[in-house]
């Protein structure tokens, strides 16, 4: 089959081994900067520098003001990739060709390794509901979501990743399990995946499937990386993705797993609210990277002649 210009042009995101990294977050700066931390890669929402223009008084004078500054400094000693929450890629409405073109512009100007958003919808008829909310596994949603995960493709230039969200209702007319709609996703759209250990467990726990089914459904080589973060536990049981918390023992388990299965793929510690000091991200990376230690040497000695 001949490549079309699109598929010439577009950017395959890399699977390096780069370790275990952690989400850059604006109160961790000055640590960054003033110690140089050995943590080998960051992630950055993307929609924290696209929003201030050369213009704007904030911006004091530099393109994307203090947030940009910041991450071209922090950039020049870590390789980065673009994480967004504003895709709406589940969405019905038109694609919001603005915000791609800011991103293009942001992704084209900051090289990151790749860039991901999430698979969900954020709004509807305009209006940004500020949640990642799930979408219908059926097939007519399916076709929707690839069309549109192309089009976002031959717009920017690359291939995406996209995130399996984490979930707290269903919808009766599914036609097919979360895992399955994601893989078929992956294969039509041409894209890769990240996944989030931590959302496979909260959405298992929540609707009562068994995470290493999930796991066991998605094709090794469209994992270009993983997730970590901690949850919140209501009273009913029910468990929330808060990230506001270090990670649970039950989410490192599946990490191992998910390790087992996946190989050298990328990790990252997510921590988005009640924020701790930088060495407490330092010390979920170091188990992070312990873990998947561990998983290779096993596999080593598997492999081992006796």
């Amino acid at each position: 089959m001949m490549m079309t210009n699109s598929d010439l042009n577009r950017v395959h995101p890399p699977r390096p081994d780069l370790g275990v990294g952690v989400g850059l977050r604006s109160n961790h700066y000055g640590a960054i900067l003033s110690q140089r931390p050995a943590i080998p890669w960051f992630e950055v929402i993307s929609e924290n520098f696209m929003t201030l223009r050369n213009t704007d008084p904030e911006s004091r004078g530099f393109p994307g003001g203090r947030p940009r500054e910041m991450l071209d400094l922090i950039r020049k000693d870590y390789p980065i990739v673009l994480h967004g929450v504003s895709l709406n890629i589940g969405s019905t409405d038109p694609l919001w060709l603005d915000y791609l073109k800011k991103l293009k512009v942001l992704a084209d100007e900051t090289q990151p390794l790749w860039v991901s958003d999430h698979l969900c919808w954020t709004g509807v008829e305009g209006e940004n509901l500020h949640d990642l909310l799930p979408i219908p596994y059926t097939e007519e949603a399916l076709a929707h979501v690839a069309e549109r995960v192309k089009q976002v493709q031959d717009l920017l230039g690359r291939r995406i990743l996209l995130e399996n969200v984490s979930s707290y209702v269903s919808y009766k007319h599914s036609q097919m399990p979360e895992w399955e709609f994601v893989a078929e996703l992956a294969r039509r759209a041409d894209c890769g995946i990240l996944l989030d250990v931590n959302n496979v467990y909260v959405s298992a726990m929540n609707h009562g499937f068994d995470p290493k089914t999930y796991l066991d459904g998605i094709p090794v080589d469209r994992v270009r990386q993983m997730h970590l973060a901690g949850y919140s536990q209501e009273d009913t049981g029910f468990l929330i993705d808060t990230h506001d918390h270090p990670i649970t023992s039950p989410v490192w388990d599946l990490y191992r797993e998910s390790v087992r299965r996946f190989g050298a793929v990328p990790a990252l510690i997510e921590w988005d609210d009640k924020i701790p000091p930088f060495e407490v991200l330092e010390q979920e990376a170091k188990k992070a990277e312990t873990i998947r230690e561990e998983v290779f040497k096993e596999q080593m000695i598997c492999l081992s002649p006796r």
